[in-house]
Formats: structure tokens, C-alpha cells, sequence
């Protein structure tokens, strides 16, 4: 029983962390996205316009559409053509001053801070628990409640007592586990209130 309290224990730690590294992802993603609509409000029109309309298209991408793909557990696919789209243009502009060329390449390092962090968000879709994991897990919890009836107590009801608090602890581990193992789906799943943020304080028409 101590040895399975102590892999559980291990198990919700570890989830926890991992659903805290896939929130600062998410976060690292939006701050991403406000730095370079800043960075892209320095370059000569048509460029800046067109620039920040495929980024705001992008924005309301993950949104709209990426978000709810996620909590089902899909992979969104549809930011790839935005990124495509703001790559080129990004690519085909040629600095004319020097002014223009640092600016240029802070905006190439924060669209690659970008696609960075948008791939670890979408490889965290899919994170999860290995299935083995689960055999020790749940018939564990189950072996742990068993064994409590070979606690010799002769009032019954403290034994109850003693299953129920049992029963109740290990339910209590194994739906922190549950809830937290698939960081965007559910009720505790990650938001995308960060990018609602950016949106609506910078880039809202």
C-alpha cells in the first residue's frame, strides 16, 4: 500500500507539471503572437497591413476553430496555410535601411519564437499518460482497498470508517490523475483566454 500510495503520489505530481508546462506553452504562444504584431507595425505599407492581417487571421484561427478541435483531442491543422501565407510575405521583403534590417530580423526571431511555440502546443494535443500506466493505477486502488479488510478491527464501524477514508483518498488521487492527464479537454482543460486577450486588446478591428 505504501509503495502504490508513493506511484500515485508520483503520478499526480508529475501530470500536474506536465499540465503547467502545456499552460506556459499556451501562454508563450500568445505572448509570441502580441510581440510580433508590435514588431510588425514597423514595416512600410502595404506590408504592415497585410502582415497583420494574416496574423489576426491566424489569431482568430486558434480561436474559432483550433481550440474546440483540441478539446475533442484533434490535431488543428488549419494554422499551417496562415503561417505558410505569413512566411512568404516575410521572406520576400528586402530591407532598403539599416533601421529596416534589425527590425526585419527581430520580426524572422519572433515568427520563429512563434512556429516554435505553436508546434509544442499542438505535439501536447496528444500528450498523455502511457496506457500501462493505468493497469498499476486502477487495480492498484482496488488492491489497496481490499487489503484493508485484513485489518483486524472489531468495531465495525471504525472499519468503515477506515475503507471509506481509504476508498476516498485513492478516488480523490486517481481524479486529480484523470482530470489533468489530457491538458485541453475537460472542465480543468487549458483555455484560450490568452489569445482572446491579444485579440481583443490589439488586434480588434
Amino acid at each position: 500500500m505504501l509503495l502504490y500510495g508513493l506511484v500515485a503520489a508520483l503520478t499526480a505530481v508529475g501530470v500536474w507539471q506536465r499540465n503547467a508546462e502545456v499552460s506556459g506553452i499556451v501562454s508563450g504562444e500568445a505572448t509570441a503572437i502580441a510581440s510580433l504584431w508590435r514588431d510588425l507595425g514597423g514595416y512600410p505599407q502595404p506590408l504592415r497591413d497585410t502582415t497583420r492581417s494574416i496574423l489576426r487571421g491566424y489569431t482568430k484561427q486558434i480561436i474559432v476553430e483550433a481550440w474546440p478541435q483540441q478539446r475533442q483531442g484533434h490535431v488543428p491543422t488549419g494554422g499551417v496555410e496562415w503561417m505558410d501565407r505569413l512566411q512568404a510575405q516575410l521572406f520576400t521583403f528586402e530591407p532598403a535601411t539599416d533601421s529596416q534590417k534589425i527590425l526585419h530580423a527581430e520580426t524572422l526571431r519572433a515568427f520563429n519564437q512563434l512556429v516554435h511555440q505553436r508546434r509544442q502546443r499542438l505535439d501536447a494535443v496528444e500528450g498523455r499518460l502511457p496506457g500501462v500506466l493505468w493497469w498499476v493505477l486502477i487495480p492498484g486502488a482496488v488492491g489497496c482497498i481490499a487489503l484493508c479488510l485484513f485489518f483486524h478491527v472489531e468495531n465495525g464501524r471504525f472499519q468503515a470508517i477506515l475503507l471509506l477514508g481509504v476508498a476516498s483518498f485513492l478516488a480523490m488521487v486517481l481524479f486529480v490523475i484523470v482530470a489533468l492527464d489530457r491538458p485541453f479537454r475537460g472542465d480543468a482543460g487549458i483555455t484560450a483566454d490568452s489569445y482572446q486577450l491579444v485579440y481583443n486588446h490589439q488586434m480588434k478591428e
